[in-house]
C-alpha cells in the first residue's frame, strides 16, 4: 500500500505523519467539546501507538508460527485419521490451547440496562452509510403492522397479495395477526383483543381493560382527552398500542380504533467500521468517523429523495427523540427512543495509510479506531443520547486467543489514559469467531473480566477460520453441510455455556449470528426463535423490519429464565469443538463439485465486484437462485477458503474454478447491471466484458487461488489493495 501513501497530503505530528484530511477532522470536529486538547491527544497517540505497534506485530507473527506448526502436524499425519486426544495434546504443547484457570465471575460495572436487563434483537450496519446508521439507531421502536404487511410473514394467498395499492384483504390479515400477538403477550382476563369493539378508556390513571397480569399496563397517552396510546411490558420489552378512530390504513378503519402496534425492537445496534464497510484510506476512515461522531453528538442527519407516484420529494432523517408517557400512578415516563449503540472497531491484522509511524509503516488500524471512536463517545457522556452510565461499547473482532484479548485491554487502558477517562469506561464485546478464541474462551473472558459486556458466535467467519486452520487436514465437507457438523453445534453451545459459567446473565450479552436473508422473514420467524431458546439474550438481524419481527421471539421466550435452566445442563465438549469437518469419502460427482464451485464463485463475485468497483462494503446480493442475501467479508472468507481447500486437495483444478468464475461473472453482471440499491455509487461495470482488465474479477480470482496463503484466510489484504488500485 505504501506507493498509494506517497501521494497523500501528510502533516508531521511528533514522530507521526498524519493525513491532512484526518488531522483536520480530529482537531476541528472530533476534539472540540471533549476537554481534550489536540496537543495532548496527538502526543499521547504518538507515544502509545509506537509502544503498541511492535506488540501488535509480534502477536500476528505468533498467529503465523502457530499456523505453520498446525500445517506441519497435519502433513506429517499423511491423511491418517486424527486422534482428537493426540491433536489436543499437540495444540496444548505449542501454546495454541491454553491451560484453563480456576472459575471466576465477570466484574463489569456501569452497564446500560439494554445490555444487562433486556433481551432482544441486535442490528448491525455499516457506519459509513448515514441512512442505514440512523435507521439502525431508530429501530429501537418499530411498527408491527408495517413489518407484517410488507413481508412474507403474512401469506399472499386468498387475495392478500402485496402491490402498489393498499390491499384490504391483506390489511385484515395483519390486524388479525397483531391481535393474536396481543392475546399471547398481553392477555385479557376473560376475553380477547379480537373482541374489543371500542377504544379502551383510562380514567384516574386506571385502565378499564381487565388484564390477566395488571402489572403489564405501565402507561398511556391522550390527545384531546381521548386515549391515543397504551403502553404494556412483557419480558422487559415494551408494546405500544396506538389508537385513533379517525386514522385509517388504506381507508380501512379498525373497530377498536387501533391504528398500529409499536414494538420495542432493536434494543442494541452495532455501528460497524469493519466487515461491512470498504474503508481503505484516510478519506474513507474520516467518513466513518464523522458519521459516528454525529451519532454520539446526536446531530447526524441524512437527506434523501423519494418518489411517490409522479411526485418526487426530499426527506431528512435524524435520530428519534425519547418517548414519553403517563404512568398508571400519574407520573411521567420517559423511554429511550434509540437503540443503544456499540461500535465495531477493526481487528489487529489490518493497517491503514491514514497515519504513518516513525519508520513510515502504516498505523495498525484497530489502534487508530480505538482512539478515534472513543474520543467521539466523550460527546455522548455529556448529552447521554446513547449511554446513561457513561460507558462506551467497542466490539472487537478477529482476536485469536487470550493474549490478543489482553492486548486489546492494554490498548483500551492507554486510550482511557490519554482521554482522561476512568478505568474500564471502555467496555468490550468479544467476537468468538476464531477457533483459537473458541477453545480458549474462558481465558479470553478472564483477560477482560472487568470490562466485558458481550460475546457472540458467527457461522461464517468461524467456519472460514475452521477451514483455514485445518487446511492441510483434508478436503472440507460441502459448505451447506457445515451447519449440522459436530464442531459447529458444540461451538454454538460452548459460547453460551462459558458465558453463563462466567456470570454473564444479568450483566452482559451472549449473542448469536446474523439472519442473512432479509426477504425471507417467514423463514426467520420459524427458525430464529432457536436463538433465545438457546440462552442467547441478543441475536443479529439485517434490517429494522427484521428487528421488529425477531422481537416477537423475545416476547415468547423469557431468556433470563432460560439461562437459569441452562446453567444446569452438561457443557459442550472440547473434543467435539476440535473435530475437523473433513470429508470421510470425498467421492462427489463432477456435477456435485461443479454446483458447489459455482455457488461459491457466484457469492464471491457478487460481493467483490461491489466492494472493489463501487466501495460497497455490505449489501443485499442475489445468490445463484436470485435470493437476496446480506453479504459482508465473512461470507467472502468462507466461500474463498472453501474453494482454496478443494483446490489444495485436488477435488477440483484451476481450470474448473476459472471456468466457474467466468460463468458466474456473466450471471452476476446480469443480476447487478440495473440494481436500484446502488444509486449514488459509481456505475456498475461489467466483469465479463474483459476478464483481464476487470480489477474486481482479478481480485476475486486472487482470493481463491491465493487463499491458502492469506493470513488466517482473511480477505482484507487483497480487497484493500485492489480497491486502492481502483480508486487511484
Amino acid at each position: 500500500m505504501a506507493k498509494f501513501c506517497l501521494t497523500m497530503d501528510y502533516i508531521s505530528k511528533g514522530k507521526l505523519s498524519v493525513a491532512g484530511v484526518l488531522l483536520k477532522f480530529v482537531n476541528n470536529e472530533l476534539l472540540p467539546g471533549t476537554d481534550v486538547e489536540p496537543k495532548k491527544f496527538w502526543d499521547g497517540f504518538d507515544k502509545y501507538v509506537h509502544e503498541l505497534s511492535p506488540i501488535n506485530k509480534r502477536l500476528l507473527e505468533t498467529r503465523e508460527n502457530l499456523q505453520k506448526k498446525i500445517d506441519d502436524w497435519h502433513k506429517n499425519k499423511g491423511g491418517k485419521d486424527i486422534d482428537i486426544k493426540e491433536y489436543s495434546n499437540f495444540l496444548e504443547k505449542i501454546g495454541y490451547l491454553k491451560k484453563e484457570g480456576e472459575d471466576f465471575q465477570i466484574e463489569t460495572k456501569n452497564v446500560d440496562s439494554e445490555i444487562s436487563k433486556i433481551a432482544g434483537p441486535q442490528l448491525v450496519v455499516p457506519v459509513m452509510n448515514a441512512r442505514y446508521s440512523l435507521n439502525a439507531a431508530n429501530a429501537r421502536w418499530g411498527s408491527l403492522y408495517d413489518a407484517l404487511y410488507g413481508t412474507d410473514v403474512i401469506s399472499e394467498s386468498d387475495g392478500a397479495e402485496r402491490g402498489k395499492k393498499y390491499n384490504y384483504i391483506r390489511g385484515e390479515k395483519v390486524i388479525k395477526y397483531a391481535r393474536e400477538i396481543l392475546d399471547k403477550n398481553v392477555p385479557l382476563q376473560k376475553s380477547s383483543w379480537k373482541d374489543i369493539n371500542e377504544i379502551p378508556k383510562v380514567e384516574n390513571n386506571q385502565l378499564n381493560l381487565k388484564l390477566k397480569n395488571p402489572k403489564q399496563f405501565i402507561g398511556y397517552n391522550k390527545k384531546s382527552n381521548n386515549l391515543s396510546s397504551l403502553l404494556f411490558v412483557n419480558n422487559n420489552l415494551h408494546i405500544d398500542v396506538l389508537f385513533n378512530p379517525n386514522q385509517t390504513r388504506g381507508g380501512l378503519k379498525d373497530k377498536a380504533g387501533i391504528y398500529d402496534v409499536i414494538l420495542e425492537s432493536a434494543i442494541t445496534s452495532i455501528m460497524d467500521h469493519e466487515d461491512s464497510v470498504a474503508a481503505v484510506d484516510a478519506e474513507d476512515k474520516v467518513h466513518g468517523y464523522r458519521n459516528w461522531l454525529g451519532l454520539m453528538k446526536g446531530d447526524l442527519k441524512y437527506e434523501g429523495k423519494k418518489n411517490t407516484g409522479n411526485k418526487p420529494f426530499t426527506f431528512t432523517r435524524k435520530l428519534n427523540p425519547d418517548r414519553e408517557y403517563i404512568s398508571r400512578d400519574g407520573k411521567k415516563i420517559r423511554l429511550h427512543g434509540r437503540a443503544l449503540m456499540f461500535n465495531r472497531n477493526v481487528g489487529h491484522l489490518m493497517t491503514n495509510s491514514s497515519i504513518l509511524l516513525q519508520d513510515k509503516s502504516e498505523v495498525p488500524e484497530g489502534i487508530m479506531d480505538a482512539f478515534m471512536t472513543t474520543a467521539a463517545a466523550i460527546h455522548d457522556f455529556k448529552n447521554k443520547k446513547n449511554s446513561r452510565t457513561n460507558s462506551f461499547y467497542i466490539v472487537k473482532p478477529k482476536m485469536h486467543g487470550p493474549d490478543e484479548v489482553a492486548f486489546t485491554n492494554l490498548i483500551f487502558e492507554k486510550v482511557e489514559e490519554v482521554l482522561n477517562l476512568k478505568k474500564n469506561t471502555i467496555k468490550i464485546g468479544i467476537m468468538d469467531e476464531e477457533r483459537r478464541t473458541t477453545v480458549n474462551l474462558k481465558e479470553c473472558i478472564r483477560a477482560v473480566k472487568n470490562r466485558v459486556v458481550f460475546i457472540n458466535t458467527g457461522f461464517l467467519d468461524r467456519t472460514g477460520d475452521e477451514m483455514h486452520t485445518s487446511m492441510e487436514a483434508g478436503p472440507m465437507i460441502k459448505k451447506g453441510d457445515m451447519k449440522s457438523s459436530k464442531w459447529l453445534v458444540a461451538y454454538e453451545n460452548n459460547n453460551v455455556d462459558v458465558g453463563l459459567a462466567c456470570g454473564f446473565s444479568g450483566i452482559a450479552q451472549i449473542g448469536k449470528g446474523m439472519w442473512a436473508a432479509p426477504d425471507k422473514m417467514a423463514d426467520m420467524m420459524s427458525q430464529k426463535v432457536n436463538h433465545p431458546k438457546s440462552g442467547a439474550n441478543c441475536a443479529w438481524v439485517p434490517s429494522p423490519t427484521a428487528a421488529t419481527l425477531h422481537a416477537l421471539h423475545y416476547h415468547q421466550i423469557d431468556v433470563f429464565s432460560k439461562q437459569k435452566e441452562l446453567k444446569e445442563k452438561v457443557s459442550a465438549k472440547l473434543f467435539d469443538i476440535l473435530t475437523i469437518p473433513i470429508a470421510d469419502r470425498p467421492n462427489w460427482s463432477v456435477e456435485e463439485i461443479t454446483k458447489e464451485l459455482e455457488n461459491n464463485a457466484q457469492g464471491i463475485l457478487g460481493y467483490v465486484v461491489r466492494w472493489i468497483d463501487q466501495g460497497v462494503g455490505c449489501s443485499k446480493v442475489p445468490d445463484i437462485n436470485n435470493v437476496g442475501l446480506m453479504e459482508d467479508r465473512a461470507t467472502l472468507r468462507i466461500s474463498s477458503q472453501h474453494i482454496a481447500n478443494w483446490l489444495h486437495h485436488g477435488i477440483c483444478d484451476k481450470e474448473q474454478v476459472l471456468e466457474a468464475m467466468k460463468k458466474m461473472a456473466n450471471i452476476v453482471d446480469k443480476q447487478n447491471i440495473r440494481d436500484p440499491d446502488l444509486k449514488g455509487y459509481a456505475l456498475y461495470k461489467r466483469m465479463s466484458d474483459n476478464y483481464e482488465t476487470s480489477v474486481a474479477f482479478k481480485a476475486a480470482c486472487e482470493l481463491v487461488f491465493n487463499g491458502k496463503q492469506q493470513p488466517s484466510g482473511y480477505t482484507e489484504p487483497i480487497l484493500h489493495r485492489n480497491r486502492l488500485l481502483k480508486k487511484n
